[in-house]
């Protein structure tokens, strides 16, 4: 039976669980900016989105307004799917293995005295 992931009307809305949150740092690991690492600005839970710090920047023309009286063209950022992205651990020993270049790593969930906390898999570290 298929869940529902959001309503219409004044029924709560309920949306997918996602591990990456605000202000982690990321890696891309697939599409056109493949390997680009930045910082969280937002998430998307409704569209499975990520905005990221310096990735997928875009130009937008905007009309003069009393924030930006010239107008003209502006760079933002575009968001990304979540699944092109991976939690990057900036706590992790990547020299150890000089050889083999491990960037990013899996998160998983954990209980810890009745809390939820994220967990780096297979370590267990706590993020």
């Amino acid at each position: 039976m298929p869940v529902k992931l959001a309503y219409r009307g004044s029924e709560p809305t309920k949306f997918k669980k996602t591990k990456i949150k605000k202000d982690d740092e990321v890696l891309v690991i697939s599409g056109k900016e493949k390997g680009k690492k930045g910082k969280v600005l937002a998430v998307d839970k409704r569209k499975d989105r990520v905005y990221i710090e310096g990735v997928n920047k875009r130009r937008r023309y905007v009309r003069p307004t009393q924030e930006n009286p010239q107008g003209g063209a502006i760079e933002i950022e575009f968001p990304i799917h979540i699944s092109n992205v991976m939690f990057s651990d900036p706590k992790a020993d990547n020299k150890a293995k000089p050889k083999k270049k491990i960037k990013a790593v899996r998160l998983g969930f954990s209980k810890k005295d009745g809390k939820t906390i994220r967990v780096t898999r297979p370590e267990g570290k706590e993020v």
